[in-house]
C-alpha cells in the first residue's frame, strides 16, 4: 500500500505495539494517537479501567446473545404448543408443555416441522 494517511492508520491499528514500525509513521494524527496510547499505557489506573471496560463489553455481548437465544427458545416453544393445541387439542399441548419448554430452539424447530405430517401427537417427538 502506498504511503499516506490510510496506510498510516492501518499501520497504527495493526502494529501499535511495535516501536520500530511506529517510529516510521509520519502522519500527525496517527502520531498523536500513538502518543495518547503510550500515555494511557503508562498509567496503571488507566490500564486497569481499560481492562474492566473491555471485560464489561464482552460480558454485555455474551448476556445479549444469551437473552436472544432464550427468547428464540421461548418463541419456538410457544409456537409449537399453539400448533399442537390447534391440531391435537389443548390436552395434548398441556401433556407435553414441560418437555417442550425444556427443549432447545433447534429441537423445537425440528418438532414444529414434524407436526405437518404427524397423525398423532407422539409422532412429533420421535423421528420416523
Amino acid at each position: 500500500m502506498p504511503p499516506g494517511p490510510l496506510s498510516a492508520w492501518i499501520t497504527f491499528f495493526k502494529h501499535w505495539r511495535e516501536e520500530v514500525k511506529m517510529a516510521k509513521v509520519t502522519h500527525e494524527p496517527v502520531k498523536k494517537a500513538m502518543s495518547r496510547v503510550r500515555e494511557l499505557s503508562a498509567d496503571e489506573e488507566a490500564r486497569r479501567m481499560a481492562f474492566v471496560r473491555e471485560r464489561a463489553l464482552r460480558d454485555e455481548v455474551s448476556l445479549l446473545n444469551q437473552a436472544r437465544r432464550e427468547g428464540e427458545q421461548k418463541g419456538e416453544a410457544s409456537v409449537l404448543l399453539r400448533l399442537i393445541e390447534c391440531k391435537f387439542g389443548p390436552e395434548a399441548a398441556e401433556a407435553h408443555r414441560e418437555r417442550i419448554e425444556r427443549s432447545d430452539a433447534e429441537t423445537l424447530l425440528e418438532w414444529s416441522e414434524r407436526i405437518l405430517t404427524a397423525d398423532h401427537v407422539e409422532e412429533i417427538f420421535h423421528a420416523a
